[in-house]
């Protein structure tokens, strides 16, 4: 497979077409690495360890797709978490062994995000939904009820928008206690979107790399930390990163390329 190594991460180089072909064909679980999740991975060795053991790592950010166009070494395309999903379940309609599980986002908004993409669809592909607790996450009996729920859905991909990076790091921890899956997607606030809770930015904002702008204005009391302030040394990162690979000193071990495929 094509990849490409950023700062401790190697980002896997598809397009979004690609990308859908494999993952019929193949299953596994995708993880969409933005500048906040770059940043993260620089200290967090649980998430290390999630992006270690998934299947794909393909970019959700123009910002990075820009930089490593500087650096020589372009990606084919940007693939977003909010763009794959209705991509996905778009590529899918027609094939009924596809059934999908939403988890996440507030009391409600899963299901009517359900009850939309099954109206696009045509059929029953978005088989249940559930919109967990807050701090569900350290709830084993919230969990365990969950992935009951999930199993006697009959869904064969699991599509999970609780946030990074709690949504990766809750399918790495549970995805082998749900043997019928095939497909997991860490998909952010793509539910949202989905059921019209919130408003994606205009698509030439996306085009240009300027959704991060639009998602601060909507909700600047939540993100205004993140976008303005977490996210910052992951510039001077990439200079470092620059400068001691032109010195041929690496600053950071890679994480595994292995393509285990294994769900």
């Amino acid at each position: 497979m094509n990849s490409i190594t950023l700062l401790n991460t190697t980002i896997h180089n598809y397009s979004m077409v690609e990308l859908l072909e494999d993952l019929n064909k193949r299953g596994g679980f995708v993880v969409t690495p933005n500048v906040d999740h770059m940043v993260k991975l620089q200290e967090d060795a649980e998430l290390q360890e999630v992006y270690q053991v998934a299947d794909y790592r393909v970019c959700d950010s123009k910002i990075i797709e820009y930089i490593l166009k500087l650096l020589g070494t372009p990606i084919k395309e940007k693939i977003s978490g909010s763009d794959l999903f209705p991509a996905f379940y778009e590529y899918n309609k027609d094939n009924t062994d596809t059934k999908i599980f939403l988890l996440g986002a507030k009391e409600g908004v899963a299901d009517r995000a359900r009850q939309k993409i099954n109206e696009k669809v045509g059929r029953e592909m978005i088989v249940d939904s559930y919109s967990p607790s807050f701090g569900f996450e350290q709830n084993p009996e919230e969990c365990a009820y969950i992935l009951e729920r999930i199993k006697q859905s009959g869904a064969t991909v699991l599509a999970v928008g609780l946030g990074a990076p709690k949504q990766e790091k809750w399918i790495a921890k549970y995805r082998h206690q749900l043997p019928n899956i095939k497909i997991f997607l860490a998909i952010g606030a793509t539910i949202d979107f989905e059921a019209g809770e919130k408003a994606r930015s205009p698509q030439w904002m996306s085009k240009v790399g300027l959704e991060w702008l639009h998602r601060l204005a909507s909700e600047p009391q939540r993100l205004w930390k993140r976008y303005l302030v977490e996210s910052l040394p992951f510039f001077a990162l990439v200079l470092q990163y620059k400068l001691q690979t032109l010195l041929s000193e690496p600053a950071y071990p890679q994480l595994s390329t292995a393509d285990s495929r294994t769900v």
